[in-house]
């Protein structure tokens, strides 16, 4: 058997759908809202599928994978390769903490509409660092490996490009908007999976959607045990998440992604007690609180050493003691 497991055939189902879907759009069907919609869910699922990939991939061939990785390339809107030095390299060691290229408290700590919706900006532009040390890396060390990620660049640059010239119009509805869109909700995913949880906690570091959009993608939702475990495949997180569900604090664990959305960053908006609260500010605010009581502590038994010294001082060579 080729696959790894025999779970990613729905993977390839989903590759080959998409696929099938474009064609579709693009030589049969006039705009069809009902399948363009459909369509744009299926590009979201590409990023995820990205996702999953590099973690784990796909085939037990490599000359296979490498082929996975330009096909899900065209679709994504960016080089498949960029998730290794982003994601898997940085991002899974620091998950959240100072270092994290995806910080999601590098502006604020608030979580709120402006936020959530400017953080796909600025995540992009700080994990490009990352990418060009890793080409620089393969360049001196891994030729090949570095004329592999760099075609894949090509292939996007030829995709895009050569749709716009075929049909600009049909280019910007089938190409360009779902590739940005789903890099779009890949990092929106990213930010509502760590904002607002503790990042130095063992269990409670990551936001969990156990929801029927997790069971669409992939188990992406069960973001604690995938972070715990990022070597396991996605089929494995259900009853991965279900070993440690009764650890992680529930306020991190979510039925709905669309109704967490509705209700902190439209309903929050006006309602605060809809809004997240940080659990990262909860501890930084208990590790003040107990570094204030140790130096109220050694103060108080400083100031006792210092007056029975004095106290010792004035019966040595004061008067003797009655």
């Amino acid at each position: 058997m080729l696959l790894r497991h025999k779970a990613d055939r729905r993977t390839i189902a989903y590759m080959v759908v998409t696929t099938a879907v474009f064609i579709l759009q693009w030589t049969v069907l006039d705009w069809n809202p009902f399948v363009w919609f459909f369509y744009l869910f299926l590009s979201v699922a590409v990023t995820v599928i990205a996702h999953n990939h590099n973690h784990l991939p796909i085939f037990k061939k490599k000359g296979l994978n490498n082929i996975v990785d330009y096909w899900l390339t065209i679709f994504y809107g960016f080089p498949a390769f960029a998730w290794v030095p982003t994601h898997n390299m940085n991002h899974h060691n620091l998950n959240n903490k100072e270092g994290d290229y995806t910080l999601t408290y590098r502006l604020t700590e608030h979580n709120h509409l402006l936020m959530i919706l400017f953080y796909p900006t600025m995540s992009s532009y700080y994990q490009q660092k990352p990418i060009r040390d890793f080409l620089k890396n393969l360049w001196a060390k891994n030729r090949r490996g570095f004329w592999l990620c760099t075609f894949q660049y090509v292939a996007l640059a030829v995709w895009i490009v050569g749709g716009l010239i075929l049909d600009w119009q049909k280019a910007i509805l089938y190409i360009i908007i779902p590739q940005q869109l789903g890099l779009f909700a890949v990092l929106v995913f990213n930010y509502v999976q760590h904002v607002h949880a503790d990042e130095e906690s063992a269990i409670d570091h990551s936001r969990n959607f156990v929801g029927f959009l997790n069971v669409m993608l992939f188990n992406n939702g069960y973001h604690t045990v995938h972070h715990d475990k990022a070597g396991s495949h996605w089929s494995k997180a259900p009853e991965l998440h279900a070993a440690v569900t009764h650890k992680i604090n529930p306020v991190l664990i979510e039925r709905s992604f669309w109704w967490y959305i509705t209700r902190n960053y439209f309903l929050g908006a006006f309602i605060p007690k809809m809004r997240t609260k940080s659990l990262r500010l909860a501890r930084i605010a208990r590790e003040q609180q107990a570094a204030s009581a140790l130096k109220s502590q050694a103060s108080a038994m400083q100031s006792d050493a210092e007056s029975s010294q004095a106290d010792a001082s004035q019966t040595h060579y004061g008067a003797p003691a009655v």
